[in-house]
């Protein structure tokens, strides 16, 4: 081999562990702030016993979070751009680990609910930053497996909160949720700002020059403005937002539901109560299924996957609602309703730049991930209607019936749209 061949290897190989690094720094973040959404539901019911707020008037705070988390990513990725490649990812992403570490610290000392909804925000704020820079740095990294990236990155968020479930459980059991509030907080915001400044931009030849993908590619790329223009965009907006709902409603009222079918501290596996397995089982089941139904989207196209995961979404809430009433039963089906609605982070932003192109990535998903904010509010209404029906059988058919709406939209109007807009591209 000559001496200059061997250089060109050594720079690909050089290049390749580059870009490994830089995924799996943000994947590290992504499972650090994972606690923000996915842990939220072990606090409810002991704020609720601490205090005797109500638990609509807590899940608001929920969802406070959840919409700044998602309405404020078009400013916080605008801002990582302006920076520039080589500051933007870093500074934004440190940023937001010091916002989630007050957020919880300010969590912990809540005495009202004015205070709750205040720690609330700050997580929102700084949960945002970290999940639209981590997903958009998987993006301008990956061009060329762009589903399996995002899906990996989507997992550490998807999947993190795995690792804490039984260690936050026992810190509120032991010393109160306020103590795991604040420790927490500290430990999950501190190690976010340190991988903060190992981020930045992949510089020319770091990435492949040239690939040939399996799915449609868009020639073009869209500035916020022409997206925001095009029926495509409001479309996916749409789907995302009847997706994300069926599945924030799980993901908070977990526990509350394991507690009204009444198998919620019913030991099940080597001393773990059916909450405390399904709720690791749950996160796993969510972070396994972005990576897994991206590769799987890379490789058959993004529609036929939604139509498979949201299928089989609308029959696991339908199971859930119908026999999730036995332990192992609630295990399963919980398990199936996160393995088929945790994809939507790894779908809908690989489609996205599919659709539109990688140049205005950032902003771009940051602008369609803000349908997960407008959705958060309809997670009270899960609580709602079980109060007025007694039961969770109607929020189940809801949602079975959304997901099922989700198939029929991706199959006969989303698809054709997308491949004339992509042709004419």
């Amino acid at each position: 081999m000559s001496v200059a061949s061997s250089t060109v290897a050594a720079g690909a190989t050089a290049s390749t562990a580059t870009r490994w690094i830089q995924l799996l720094s943000v994947v590290i973040c992504m499972i650090m702030i994972a606690n923000l959404q996915y842990g939220w539901t072990l606090f409810v019911n002991p704020i609720n016993k601490a205090h005797g707020w109500s638990i609509a008037s807590i899940q608001f705070g929920y969802a406070v979070f959840i919409a700044l988390e998602t309405w404020l990513t078009p400013i916080e990725g605008w801002i990582a751009d302006i920076l520039g490649p080589k500051r933007g990812a870093k500074l934004v992403v440190a940023g937001g680990g010091i916002f989630v570490a007050l957020g919880w610290i300010v969590n912990s000392m809540a005495d009202t609910l004015t205070m709750l909804y205040v720690g609330c925000i700050l997580s929102g704020i700084g949960g945002g930053a970290i999940y639209t820079t981590s997903v958009g740095h998987a993006v301008k990294w990956f061009p060329d497996r762009r589903g399996l990236a995002v899906g990996l990155t989507a997992a550490g968020y998807g999947a993190g909160a795995a690792l804490t479930v039984i260690p936050i459980r026992e810190v509120i059991a032991l010393s109160g949720y306020q103590a795991a509030f604040l420790w927490f907080g500290v430990i999950q915001g501190a190690v976010v700002f340190v991988l903060a400044w190992m981020l930045r931009a992949p510089a020319p030849g770091e990435i492949p020059a040239s690939f040939a993908p399996k799915v449609q590619q868009s020639a073009k790329s869209y500035s916020p403005i022409e997206v925001l223009q095009t029926p495509v965009f409001w479309l996916m907006y749409i789907m995302f937002i009847m997706v994300s709902a069926s599945g924030l409603m799980a993901a908070a009222q977990i526990a509350p539901i394991a507690n009204d079918f009444g198998v919620a501290n019913t030991v099940v596996l080597l001393g773990g109560t059916t909450l405390t397995v399904a709720l690791i089982v749950d996160n796993v089941a969510n972070g396994t299924a972005r990576p897994f139904f991206g590769w799987v989207s890379d490789n058959i196209g993004r529609e036929y996957t939604m139509a498979l995961a949201f299928g089989l979404g609308g029959i696991a809430y339908w199971l859930l609602g119908t026999l999730g009433t036995s332990p192992w039963a609630f295990v399963v089906f919980a398990a199936l309703i996160f393995l088929t609605w945790g994809e939507i982070f790894s779908l809908f932003p690989s489609t996205c730049t599919d659709t539109f192109g990688p140049k205005f990535a950032t902003v771009n998903l940051s602008l369609l991930y803000t349908a997960k904010g407008a959705s958060a509010f309809l997670t009270p209404v899960a609580n709602l209607i079980k109060d007025a029906t007694g039961s969770w059988h109607m929020v189940f058919l809801v949602t079975t019936l959304m997901n099922f709406a989700v198939v029929i939209l991706a199959l006969v109007v989303l698809r054709p749209l997308r491949r004339r807009l992509m042709d004419r591209s």
